[in-house]
């Protein structure tokens, strides 16, 4: 399995939209038309639903990890599963299902984490409660844990591709949380369970 069918692979289950797919299920406004406007699971809660939100979550990060599993399943080599896996989360970031306008990434990047390593991903997820739990801020949560899951990688992996790989998924992720970012530096980013998060 070469490099760039791994890839496509990849991106083709990275762009399957699940929040639009499972707000339409429970005949939920489409997220892009409310709220942040990102088709990602923070933004189906919004509408109130929370198993829709939990739906969307689960498939978010699972499409990650199964891209991975399906390409070590048919044989693929360590570097082609890290492809495949970081085609996935830029699947889900710039999906062509969606006009290349997809969600931040987080659920999707902890799955391919997953795939990587599951005591990885659960650091990572740890820091991110830890981060929640203490400042409310799901944005700031996701922005520690996007700095701090390379060097995790590094230091429980030691392999260089995967620490590329996974580096340059939380540089984009990273990206995309740009406007969150001048919030929080301005001081209007709304906490967990406030009325304005975004």
């Amino acid at each position: 399995m070469n490099l760039l069918v791994s890839a496509v692979l990849g991106y083709l289950l990275g762009s399957v939209p699940f929040a639009v797919i499972v707000s339409r299920a429970f005949r939920l406004a489409d997220p892009r038309s409310f709220g942040s406007g990102n088709p990602g699971a923070t933004n189906v809660l919004r509408s109130g639903n929370k198993l829709a939100a939990l739906l969307t979550l689960i498939g978010d990060a699972a499409k990650g990890w199964l891209a991975m599993f399906i390409a070590a399943r048919v044989g693929a080599d360590g570097t082609a599963i890290a492809v495949t896996g970081l085609a996935a989360f830029l699947g889900h970031v710039f999906p062509f299902t969606l006009g290349f306008r997809g969600g931040k990434g987080v659920a999707t990047a902890l799955g391919v984490l997953l795939g990587f390593s599951a005591a990885l991903a659960g650091i990572t997820a740890g820091i991110w409660l830890a981060v929640v739990a203490i400042t409310r801020y799901s944005s700031l949560a996701a922005l520690v844990a996007a700095a701090t899951a390379p060097f995790l990688t590094w230091w429980l992996l030691g392999k260089a591709d995967i620490t590329a790989v996974v580096a340059l998924m939380c540089a984009v992720l990273i990206y995309r949380h740009k406007s969150n970012i001048r919030k929080l530096l301005a001081g209007s980013e709304g906490r967990v369970g406030g009325r304005k998060q975004d």
